[in-house]
């Protein structure tokens, strides 16, 4: 596992983001031996299906400082982890209903010194927090995550693309994605030559305020 995959999508990364990144592959691969977060054949993959997956996001949208993300259903700390190194100054809060899941997302946080980390086991409707964008990796089909984070969103919009959600998912979303008109999507394969990307995108959908 190498992390120069990163440094050759993200060229402006600073001597500590790159020691974070590089620190991870290690850090996964023993937490994986304890803990199964990352399927067994996916590990030796880390870097381009997780980390580099998870930067997609960054390619669609450069938060801005002070600004609040919400990662539900991060499992072991994907896309919220590689998104918090990218972005020092912004505030990301991870979530999921796995407590053992939760425990190595806050030890490799931790670990990594990132200070702009919560960890939460729980479940996203519980959450009463706002925030600028609400970001998953495909837990569900979309109309479910809808629903979970209905009324999570900030109302003022301060990024080029309005607050909503940005869904990290691939295939045919045509059926799935029908009744939602603003939704657009961004292909990974635009931004990422690996053939892992080929298939798949950055799904964003604005969501109106609703207090």
């Amino acid at each position: 596992m190498n992390s120069s995959i990163i440094d050759s999508y993200f060229p402006d990364l600073t001597e500590r983001q790159k020691e974070q990144f590089s620190k991870l592959g290690e850090l996964y691969k023993e937490w994986n031996s304890r803990i199964n977060v990352i399927s067994r054949k996916d590990i030796d993959e880390l870097y381009v299906r997780h980390v580099l997956h998870s930067l997609g996001i960054a390619k669609v949208v450069q938060f801005k400082d002070g600004a609040a993300v919400l990662d539900v259903g991060t499992g072991g700390g994907f896309p919220g982890i590689p998104l918090a190194i990218l972005f020092p100054e912004v505030h990301f809060h991870l979530i999921d209903a796995i407590g053992k899941k939760i425990k190595v997302v806050e030890a490799v946080a931790n670990e990594l010194g990132l200070t702009n980390v919560k960890a939460t086991h729980g479940r996203a409707e519980k959450v009463k927090d706002q925030y600028d964008f609400i970001v998953s990796r495909a837990v569900t089909r979309m109309p479910d995550f809808v629903k979970w984070v209905k009324g999570k969103v900030k109302k003022e919009s301060v990024h080029e693309i309005k607050n909503g959600i940005l869904y990290l998912k691939g295939g045919d979303l045509s059926e799935e994605l029908s009744d939602y008109r603003s939704v657009k999507l961004y292909a990974l394969s635009d931004y990422f030559t690996d053939a892992f990307f080929e298939t798949k995108m950055v799904v964003h959908l604005p969501m109106k305020y609703k207090p």
